[in-house]
């Protein structure tokens, strides 16, 4: 998967994600949301929104 971030967050959308934080947190779970600031939404047993800035990767 290749292209511009928001494209591979537009392709990723109801898929499984792996996202790493500044802290080094984890987070996985299926992305259900995002805007054009790579704030997230990520959903497993809980609904967890993710801060754009705080993102260091993201893997689909």
């Amino acid at each position: 998967m290749s292209g511009r971030p928001l494209d591979v967050l537009e392709a990723s959308l109801g898929e499984t994600v792996t996202v790493q934080l500044k802290g080094g947190e984890l987070f996985e779970g299926e992305l259900t949301g995002y805007d054009q600031h790579m704030n997230l939404v990520v959903e497993d047993e809980d609904t967890t929104i993710i801060r754009g800035d705080n993102v260091v990767s993201i893997t689909p």
